[in-house]
Order: structure tokens, then C-alpha cells, then sequence
């Protein structure tokens, strides 16, 4: 093997253990690292019978990832981020939903934690660059003399929506080795480079969310910082501010959520709005999630330095939302832009990100206020 040392993110899954393979296929200098993010023994109430099941970062995928690495025979370490994890990714979840807010903890782990701390750790043992198993694809643009975040291949595996925050030097130093291929070409790579985890199946709940009860989670987490439970109650209401009902905390509820609401009204009703400082959730009409214009904050662009004029896009405001046409404009501070879509969209949720689309590329994005 030559060339500069490569750290790939293992997971213990089939995306990751296959681009380690792929990579030390192609000859390169490979070490497998995992990152330990969160004790899973953490509020062993919230286990359900028989073991969490359908999240990744398990002590199963710990030992699934040495295994992998040690068949491989490339170098393998574990690191222990669950500090930093607890700081940046679970503290700002559970922060986000009791503001009424619904957040995607995968972006910010791979803001803070993937391409940030395991960047840091990698230079430790001599690594420059780092590989993950995502679904996306970077290209460096000589033109502009940028590094281009594009869509994944194959498009119901892609996840540069989750990727929008990486920034020009996050992105010269990663390598996405799967972004080219089909789920189905990566499965049949992992079974012809001999790795028991080829058919495992996908984790697609949140991590450290043993049961996938996202409330109950946070219940507990508040507790344990000594916030308890008291005064998260309130009333839901319509837009008229006529009372409905009552609910148990607005970390319950999202916009857009239809099911479990408690709501007598005789027709189907949504939640449209949650009042925080109020402690209200308003709810309403289909009709009343539609939303042509909103604000992001924080944002981050891959394809120029900073938008400074109106820009043309597609937009998404969810992962599993096909992108409308639209525009991004300056907002008024920083960091702030003003997303209008063309025709109004149902249930822009503030949490989200609005992530811009150009043909291919990732153009950038921001959090949805």
C-alpha cells in the first residue's frame, strides 16, 4: 500500500467497512476509526425488551467494525467523542425541540463531530484525510478554484442534504468512495471483499435514542440535567387563539404533524405554528401550512464565498422532499439569507435546513428560523 494515509469512518455498517475496502482495493494506505459517541447503556429504562434495535454506533458495530478492519488487515482505533457529542449534537436536539424547534442531529454530527473532532484526531496518527460511506460526491472546480459538494448517484441514497455545512477545507481533505454507486453495487462490494456485514440492514433511527421515542428521550435527558418536567405543558389552540385542547410539552409536536394530537375538530387538522414563550401549539388547516417566503440562519455556501445576490435554485426543506424552484436572497445580518419559493410549500418546519440545488451540485444552505 502507498500514497498519504487515509481514516475511515467506521461505523460496523456495510456503507463504511465497504469504502474502506474500496479504498484499500485501490491501494491505498487505509486505518479504520470509530467514533464512540454515546454510551448506549446511558437510561437503561428507555431500552426496550430484547435491545434497541435500527441505530447505529451499537457495541455489535463496534465489534462489527474491528472485525472488518482486522480482515482487511488495515489498523483500527476506537475514539471516545461522547463528551463533545453530548456538547454539540444531543444537548442542541433536545434544546432545539423544547423551543419548539425540529432539528437534524445527523447534520450537526457531521458539522461538529465527522468533519471537525475525527478530522483532528486523524491528523494524530498521520492521516491528512479522512473517508466516510455517504451517499455524495466532491469535485474540485479549477474555474473557480473551489471544492464542490454534488448529489450522490444514486439518488434515494443521497445525503449531501446533510452535508451543507462542510466547508472549503472539511471538503479538500474528505473522500466520499461510495458517492458514484448504487446501495445494490456497494452491498455486492461487500460481499466480494468478504465482509460479514454485506446484507446487514440500514440503521435509520437516531443514535442515542434507544427506543425511537424522541419525547420520552428528552423527558428523560432533562431530568437528568435536574431540569425536570415541571411548567412544559400548555394548551393547543387555533389560529384564532380558541382552546382545543392541552398538551404535555411542545417537544411532542412538530409542523406539519397530523397523528397523535388529541384534537376533536371533526376534520382533519394540522400543526401549523408552535408558540414557545407561550408555550402553544396552534393548529389548523391543511391550507395553512403552505409557505412561500421564509429566513435561514447560519448559512453556509460551497459553491461561492457568500451570496451577495439573488441566486436561482432548487431548494429542499426537508431530506425527503423533492426540491422546488425558488431563490435565495442577502438577509439582512450575516450568516441570513431569505429563501422565496416560486409557488408556496407545505410545512417549512424551523429546525430544518433549506438546502440549495444547481443541476448536480450542493450549492449550500441554512437552518430555517
Amino acid at each position: 500500500m502507498s500514497g498519504p494515509l487515509i481514516a475511515v469512518a467506521m461505523s460496523g455498517g456495510v456503507d463504511s467497512s465497504a469504502a474502506a475496502g474500496l479504498l484499500r482495493r485501490q491501494g491505498a494506505a487505509v486505518v479504520g476509526m470509530t467514533m464512540q459517541l454515546w454510551n448506549q447503556q446511558r437510561m437503561p429504562d428507555l431500552i426496550p425488551e430484547g435491545g434497541a434495535s435500527g441505530r447505529c454506533c451499537s457495541l455489535d458495530d463496534v465489534y462489527d467494525a474491528r472485525w472488518a478492519a482486522q480482515h482487511m488487515g488495515i489498523p483500527y482505533y476506537v475514539v471516545n467523542f461522547e463528551d463533545r457529542f453530548e456538547q454539540e449534537v444531543v444537548k442542541p436536539f433536545v434544546d432545539d425541540y423544547v423551543s419548539g424547534r425540529t432539528p437534524i442531529p445527523c447534520t450537526l454530527c457531521n458539522n461538529f463531530i465527522k468533519f471537525d473532532r475525527f478530522l483532528e484526531t486523524a491528523e494524530r496518527v498521520g492521516a491528512e484525510t479522512i473517508a466516510t460511506g455517504h451517499y455524495a460526491r466532491i469535485a474540485y472546480d479549477e474555474d473557480s478554484g473551489r471544492y464542490l459538494l454534488l448529489r450522490g448517484v444514486d439518488r434515494s441514497r443521497d445525503q449531501s442534504y446533510f452535508l451543507f455545512g462542510l466547508t472549503q477545507e472539511q471538503l479538500a481533505r474528505s473522500l466520499f468512495p461510495l458517492g458514484g454507486m448504487q446501495k445494490s453495487e456497494v452491498r455486492k462490494l461487500a460481499a466480494e471483499l468478504g465482509l460479514g456485514m454485506a446484507d446487514k440492514p440500514e440503521s435509520r433511527e437516531i443514535c442515542f435514542v434507544p427506543n425511537g421515542d424522541y419525547a420520552a428521550f428528552i423527558d428523560r435527558y432533562l431530568e437528568e440535567r435536574g431540569a425536570g418536567r415541571a411548567d412544559i405543558g400548555g394548551e393547543i389552540v387555533t389560529a384564532d387563539g380558541k382552546v382545543v385542547g392541552e398538551h404535555k410539552g411542545i417537544h411532542r409536536y412538530t409542523v406539519g404533524q397530523r397523528r397523535g394530537l388529541g384534537v376533536a375538530a371533526g376534520k382533519p387538522v394540522y400543526v401549523t405554528e408552535i408558540l414557545p414563550a407561550e408555550r402553544r401549539v396552534v393548529v389548523g388547516a391543511d391550507a395553512r401550512l403552505l409557505r412561500k417566503e421564509f429566513a435561514v440562519r447560519e448559512a453556509n455556501w460551497i459553491a461561492f464565498d457568500d451570496l451577495r445576490e439573488p441566486v436561482r435554485a432548487q431548494i429542499k426543506i426537508r431530506h425527503q422532499f423533492a426540491p422546488a424552484w425558488g431563490e435565495a436572497r442577502p438577509g439582512s445580518a450575516p450568516g441570513e439569507a431569505v429563501i422565496a419559493f416560486d409557488e408556496p410549500q407545505r410545512a417549512v418546519t424551523p429546525g430544518q435546513a433549506a438546502v440549495l440545488y444547481r443541476g448536480e451540485q450542493t450549492l449550500g444552505g441554512g437552518w430555517i428560523v
